[in-house]
């Protein structure tokens, strides 16, 4: 049996096992309960960097529209407007 073969072979006794038995069966109450919060974890870090993110570019939006307001103020400033 070649190693593509024998691998072929383990993935269709799994996925033969996997339909015989429910997915609660093979996993604990506890088991499954862990898995949910560290899927509410992972989804509430993804939120997190999301929100990260877009506090810093409205940031940064800001930071150019007020360097470019004190370049307009100091050029008429130096140009004699007052």
């Amino acid at each position: 049996m070649t190693p593509e073969e024998r691998a072929e072979f383990a993935a269709d006794i799994a996925a033969a096992l996997m339909e015989r038995q429910a997915p609660s069966e093979v996993l604990s109450d506890d088991e499954i309960r862990v898995l949910k919060l560290l899927i509410k974890k992972q989804e509430q870090s993804i939120e997190l960097r999301k929100a990260i993110i877009e506090k810093t570019l409205i940031g940064l939006v800001w930071l150019v529209v007020l360097g470019l307001g004190t370049l307009i103020f100091d050029f008429a400033k130096n140009h004699g407007f007052k």
